[in-house]
């Protein structure tokens, strides 16, 4: 029998810490039963699949141009709401309705991609921190308190300054400065599962390092990594908003929500709220909701790792 025949072996009788999820489902239904119970979860999700469906389906359903903004020469701007505009326009003549649903579609996306770029880099830099430690855990830490130590606004305001802010950009902008937090939380995590007796069974037995950490490590950090990503995508569209509103947002005539709220930070003195109110009560709810959503999938998790001890 050959080392890795052992190994495996012993991965299959002495931990079962790394059994999926899927492969017990009276432990998944008992997590999906936690989440249940946690009423503004549920809300939560509902609003926030609504809210993805407006965005991508309401433009099949409900037409506008949200492309050339020469189309509307002739029209009224900043008209009230109307039958023929069901939340009026804005100073630029579009169809607010449709701005809202093509705002929605950026931010969601780069929000979602810019998540999924942090937790990926972020995870990785911690896992290999953590496992291996000595001078290269010091190294890297020492660089992420540098980069800690920079403001991130000030480092998304040169990274678009100097490289522009297309879409594709705008995601690897936010993506580069969100994963300080997740590293440093699967350095913790990695330090304190190198040591259970599984991990370092493995390694006796002459387990590669990545072996250890993509077999053992990582299973068992599942539950940070879900619930930190979904705070990183409410932080991803609060980071686009946030460059939005100081105008460093998608460029025109594509929008988001941050740069919606920007074209439109006079219009409550004039009177027309309905350039601010419906984007900004959108925008609080995608927020608040991925929030909730992430409290509630850490106590279900707390659940499956209660059922592991």
């Amino acid at each position: 029998m050959t080392d890795n025949q052992i190994i495996g072996n012993i991965e299959e009788t002495g931990n079962t810490s790394t059994t999926p999820i899927a492969t017990t489902p009276s432990l998944f239904l008992q997590m999906l039963k936690v989440f249940a119970q946690n009423k503004l979860a549920v809300i939560s999700l509902v609003v926030l699949v609504l809210i993805t469906l407006f965005s991508f389906l309401g433009p099949l359903v409900y037409h506008t141009n949200q492309s050339n903004s020469s189309a509307y020469l002739g029209q009224i701007c900043d008209q009230a709401p109307s039958s023929a505009h069901i939340l009026g326009t804005d100073s630029t003549c579009f169809d607010m309705l449709g701005r809202l649903m093509v705002g929605g579609q950026n931010s969601l996306e780069v929000g979602f991609f810019a998540a999924l770029f942090a937790m990926t880099f972020g995870v990785a830099y911690g896992l290999i921190s953590g496992y291996l430690g000595g001078w290269i855990d010091s190294l890297l830490m020492r660089i992420l308190d540098v980069l800690l130590s920079v403001p991130g606004l000030f480092i998304l305001i040169a990274l678009i300054t100097l490289f522009g802010r297309s879409k594709v950009l705008l995601i690897v902008v936010l993506g580069l400065t969100g994963w300080y937090g997740i590293a440093r939380l699967l350095r913790a995590e990695a330090i304190s599962l190198r040591e259970r007796e599984y991990a370092q069974a493995v390694k006796a037995m002459g387990g590669r390092p990545r072996r250890v950490m993509y077999k053992h490590i990582l299973p068992n950090a599942i539950s940070s990594i879900v619930t930190n990503g979904t705070f990183a995508i409410g932080d991803s569209i609060l980071g686009l908003a946030s460059l939005g509103f100081l105008g460093l947002g998608l460029t025109f005539p594509a929008t988001d929500w941050g740069t919606i709220l920007n074209t439109s930070q006079n219009s409550l003195l004039l009177g027309y709220w309905w350039e601010v109110f419906p984007v900004a009560i959108m925008f609080l709810l995608v927020v608040v909701s991925f929030n909730y959503i992430g409290d509630a999938l850490r106590d279900a998790f707390e659940v499956r790792l209660r059922e592991r001890g």
